[in-house]
């Protein structure tokens, strides 16, 4: 199994990453990796991502834009 992103425009287009990923082992280390690089993924050109486990969707797609509401206390 390898767990891999898609990368998206807002309207849902797939676009190609800033930075380029790799197949993931697990999940978590697919995570983790979306967790260090959103940003640059953000600037690149990417709005959104969909985690996928080989071709089965697994959540997505999610905003990499931060919420315009901030938590509540």
């Amino acid at each position: 199994m390898a767990w891999t992103w898609r990368f998206e425009k807002a309207d849902g287009t797939e676009t190609e990453p800033a930075v380029q990923p790799e197949e993931f082992p697990t999940q978590g280390d697919a995570e983790s990796w979306i967790g260090e690089v959103w940003k640059e993924l953000l600037d690149g050109g990417a709005d959104q991502v969909t985690l996928l486990e080989d071709d089965a969707v697994i959540y997505g797609p999610m905003s990499l834009h931060a919420s315009e509401t901030p938590p509540e206390d």
